[in-house]
């Protein structure tokens, strides 16, 4: 059996999400790390490079290859949407607008990526999957490891 209590005694309480007021809003603002995703494209493309490197250097040339081509096929496809996105920004557009454009960019991103898949067994030879395969997830994971880093640089500041 569940007690349940009476409906005035939940109407007293304060609502759980407080809106922010707009110095509350600007202060927050000011806490939060600025992120260039240009930055984060850099990144993603040094951990693309070393990733491949290490490929090269262990395993032979065509998985050296094999993982640049994998890094690439993230990096490139990020750097369109990064420049499409950037580009649209500025844009004094209404909201459902801009959300219309990033979706678009993002799919102009997934079906470049596997046009790119889809083309690698003829752009790369000797093509080594695995390698292929772990320059694509490094490099794709590399922006959480800078987003972290970045938000730890603001929070030493605090």
């Amino acid at each position: 059996m569940k007690h349940q209590a009476p409906e005035s005694e939940f109407e007293d309480e304060e609502p759980q999400i407080k809106p922010l007021t707009p110095e509350e809003a600007a202060e927050w603002r000011k806490r939060q790390p600025k992120m260039s995703m240009w930055r984060v494209l850099a990144v993603q493309a040094l951990v693309g490079v070393a990733v491949a490197l290490v490929a090269w250097w262990f395993v032979g040339r065509a998985a050296g290859w094999s993982a640049a081509y994998g890094a690439l096929a993230i990096v490139l496809p990020a750097a369109l949407f990064a420049r499409g996105v950037a580009r649209n920004s500025g844009r004094a557009a209404n909201a459902p607008g801009a959300i219309a454009r990033l979706f678009a960019w993002e799919f102009v991103k997934l079906v470049l990526c596997i046009a790119m898949l889809a083309a690698a067994p003829g752009l790369v030879p000797n093509l080594h999957w695995l390698a292929l395969l772990a320059g694509m997830v490094v490099t794709m994971k590399t922006y959480w490891l800078v987003l972290l880093a970045g938000r730890a640089s603001v929070r030493k500041t605090d």
